[in-house]
């Protein structure tokens, strides 16, 4: 039987002069060089996830016709409430 949860991957990069820069940031709140580059891919992966989700919520709504619809019939309350000279 073989168990492999909980075994960590090692890997090794070289990094330029603004990777290196970066990683100092986040090691400036005491992290080691391992717990910094774990941290930034959470928060890299967390921000393509969240940007994901809007994508596909602006997909959603984009092809919702009865809210396009609702959303014409209340810019065009707005457009006949708005004073002439504006």
């Amino acid at each position: 039987m073989c168990y492999t949860w909980g075994v960590s991957r090692s890997l090794h990069v070289r990094l330029d002069d603004s990777s290196a820069a970066a990683l100092n940031v986040i090691r400036s709140d005491g992290l080691s060089d391992s717990e910094a580059v774990r941290a930034a891919l959470k928060e890299a992966a967390a921000r393509r996830h969240s940007r994901s989700s809007i994508v596909a919520e602006v997909q959603r709504l984009a092809a919702d016709q009865q809210d396009r619809a609702e959303m014409a019939a209340v810019r065009e309350q707005m457009a006949e409430l708005a004073p002439e000279d504006a």
